[in-house]
């Protein structure tokens, strides 16, 4: 018998597996599916960025192993695109590295930090990654409740002085998956001060800063700590320009940290494949333009989910950013976000991600990953009609037994 490590154990139910399996289930019992359950973007990467990575296949070059010191062409083009948009002066030799996504940075960033049954302050719903890369490092979590009547952002103060005595990180993530909410430069600067005063690491997983459909600007977290003191942020390439399955985002902040990541990193693997660092590259220095078009292109589809489930009854706030809805659940199901999500797509075809993936504080939620035409959305929520009003019959009919 294969005995494995303790680690795993919290690893071994994944809300999202249970949901491809009844996706699986779904589409065996012959439902059209319409998967608004995974947060991949379904928009083409850019051309120029394909020519790109296209010419570099015909380079014998680009062939071999990548390792740190030639991705400096990379290196630089971030940490220009770091001071072009937010003013941030960035060392390209000492401050960036590059990742096989964000997701790499949010995993690892623990294994460097903590010391077995130290703690983690992580928000409560949050990004599945955030928790795995504890649990490997053999750490706690913290839970930092985000709640609707506080904008979903924690309250630092409700943090208790056992938990900071043995806590080395903050994990934040604004604009916020899944709740979309958006943070301020000022929140960042409180969240800053206070791991000042605990002494602790402040990691801002930042996937969606250019996904904002109003008037507000993402902060980066280096804007409220520009000396890079102890605040480390992750960028991926997967959502501004539509490249999630080239995997490739960046680490940048402080220094001490970023080499601490390359250190794991270097017993870990190497880099990707030196052409899609290159169409990497031609897509943080090239014509901007189509991020804007992905921008736009998100706010139309939330427009139209919104105004469409309010045609059906179902109330969600509209999203200032993100590619999501977060809705709250409707009885019966406000307390079994699975359950809904399992009979949802089983009855109709339509997939969500059930809130109680994301954290404790998730359930009575779901959320839509905006990744269809609007025309599509549309009959997703024809389904979703048929399917409450279905569930209500079944419940008077029960009722009158």
């Amino acid at each position: 018998m294969i005995r494995f490590a303790r680690r795993l154990a919290p690893l071994e139910r994944n809300v999202f597996a249970d949901m491809d399996r009844a996706k699986a289930t779904a589409i065996a019992a012959g439902r059209d599916l319409i998967d608004l359950s995974l947060g991949s973007s379904d928009l083409p990467t850019a051309q120029s960025v394909l020519d790109v990575i296209a010419r570099s296949l015909e380079d014998q070059a680009t062939h071999q192993y990548l390792l740190f010191n030639n991705t400096q062409a990379f290196r630089r083009a971030a940490a220009q695109w770091y001071t072009d948009r937010y003013g941030i002066a960035v060392d390209a030799e000492t401050e960036v590295l590059p990742l096989i996504g964000s997701q790499e940075g949010t995993a690892h960033i623990p294994l460097a930090l903590l010391e077995p049954g130290d703690y983690a302050l992580l928000q409560d719903p949050g990004y599945p990654s955030h928790a795995g890369g504890v649990h490997l490092a053999g750490g706690q979590i913290h839970a930092m409740p985000l709640l609707a009547d506080n904008n979903f952002l924690p309250d630092f103060g409700a943090i208790p002085d056992h938990v900071l005595e043995r806590a080395k990180l903050m994990v934040l993530s604004y604009p916020h998956n899944p709740t979309s909410a958006i943070a301020s430069l000022d929140f960042f600067r409180d969240a800053v001060a206070f791991c000042d005063r605990h002494d602790l690491v402040l990691v801002h997983d930042f996937p969606y800063g250019d996904l904002v459909f109003s008037d507000h600007r993402a902060p980066s977290i280096l804007q409220a700590d520009r000396e890079k003191r102890r605040s480390i942020e992750f960028f991926t390439m997967s959502k501004s320009y539509n490249m999630g399955g080239f995997r490739v985002g960046y680490a940048i902040g402080n220094a001490e940290l970023i080499l601490a990541l390359r250190r794991i990193k270097a017993a870990v693997d190497f880099n990707q494949y030196r052409g899609i660092l290159n169409g990497a590259i031609e897509a943080l220095t090239g014509d901007q333009t189509g991020v804007s078009r992905t921008v736009e292109t998100f706010r139309a589809r939330r427009d139209a989910l919104v105004a469409a489930l309010a045609a059906i009854g179902w109330a969600v706030p509209t999203p200032e950013a993100t590619m999501y809805l977060w809705a709250k659940l409707p009885e019966p199901w406000a307390a079994d976000s699975i359950g809904f999500c399992v009979q949802l797509v089983q009855a109709t075809g339509v997939a969500l991600s059930p809130g109680a993936g994301f954290g404790a504080n998730g359930e009575g939620y779901v959320r839509f990953a905006l990744v269809q035409e609007p025309d599509v959305l549309q009959v997703a929520a024809d389904r979703l009609a048929e399917f409450f009003s279905q569930q209500q019959t079944g419940h008077r009919q029960l009722s009158e037994v």
